[in-house]
């Protein structure tokens, strides 16, 4: 047997969404049976990572390979992760695990979102370029206030751009940001139509169901509602698939072998960044998570935005 796989999600208020995250540990569990897999959250939602650590621990294993399920490498990847996992150091003597990096632009997940689109877009793939209507995308991330984070969702509208639009009847592809960033979803609708687009698919980049992503697809019908003239569409997020599973697995074994080959060239917390070089070397302070016995029970102050 492998060492365990313990998937680390952010957590979510949404039930649908926290139902997602299990049901995609399940698959991995089914299509990597010679390791053992589990889940935990950091905040918002039951189990906390912390239990999913105990669990693993308690059943024998000390050495596991901790991934944290995450589009981009922000401050939940860079910092609350790696903090909880060095609080159960502490709790627990003998634990120890290898630490694995977030799924990024890999070319599954472009090819997931190309496919997303696609189920938008691809009854009127038919049409001729003339004959169709100028079609842009509006590709929803998180939003952080990590520049890094944001710079990478920019980085996955180009390339999506670049490789996948075309095909499925696009002409171009913006970003936007549901949170903490700009622009937000109304103001790339807006700049998308004064480009002169006619057909707007709003894409979220997100794997599950949660309350950002519901919060953009009310966007999207509130925009489409204010302007009759546009052809608005609003697709699925990334969604349970074993693609997905397949590219965890891939991490897995990056992790595994040592190769985590994290970019840190545009890291606010290590590179002295203009207008944010007071970040270089800041504490990380892991989030609260009232599951979690080092925060104490029944406080519930995250983090403050909603997921």
């Amino acid at each position: 047997m492998q060492p365990p796989l313990l998937l680390v999600g952010h957590g979510t208020r949404d039930d649908k969404g926290v139902a997602d995250f299990e049901a995609f540990v399940e698959r991995l569990g089914r299509r990597l049976p010679d390791r053992e897999v589990a889940g935990g959250f950091i905040e918002l939602s039951p189990p906390p990572l912390t239990d999913a650590v105990g669990d693993l621990y308690a059943k024998g294993h000390r050495s596991m390979v901790a991934l944290p399920l995450m589009l981009v490498a922000a401050g939940h990847a860079k910092g609350d992760i790696p903090g909880a996992l060095a609080r159960e150091k502490e709790r627990h003597s003998a634990f120890d695990y290898t630490y694995g990096r977030p799924l990024g632009p890999h070319p599954t997940v472009l090819r997931l979102l190309a496919e997303r689109l696609g189920e938008v877009l691809d009854g009127d793939a038919g049409a001729a370029a003339g004959e169709r209507p100028r079609t842009a995308v509006l590709l929803v991330g998180r939003g952080s206030t990590d520049p890094d984070a944001n710079a990478e969702v920019c980085k996955v509208a180009r390339l999506l751009q670049e490789g996948h639009a075309a095909e499925h009847g696009a002409d171009f592809v913006e970003p936007a940001f549901i949170s903490l960033a700009w622009p937000s979803v109304p103001e790339g609708l807006e700049r998308i139509r004064r480009l002169g687009a006619e057909r707007i698919v709003v894409l979220p980049y997100f794997l599950f169901s949660g309350i950002l992503p519901d919060r953009v697809a009310d966007q999207t019908l509130e925009f489409a509602g204010e302007h009759p003239e546009l052809d608005v569409r609003c697709g699925p997020v990334i969604g349970d698939c074993d693609e997905l599973a397949d590219v965890i697995a891939e991490r897995y074994d990056e992790a595994r072998a040592g190769d985590i080959r994290m970019n840190c060239d545009t890291c606010v917390y290590r590179i002295a960044m203009p207008g944010f070089e007071d970040k270089v070397g800041a504490a990380q302070t892991p989030h609260h998570h009232p599951d979690d016995p080092a925060h104490g029970h029944g406080h519930g102050h995250g983090h403050g935005h909603g997921h």
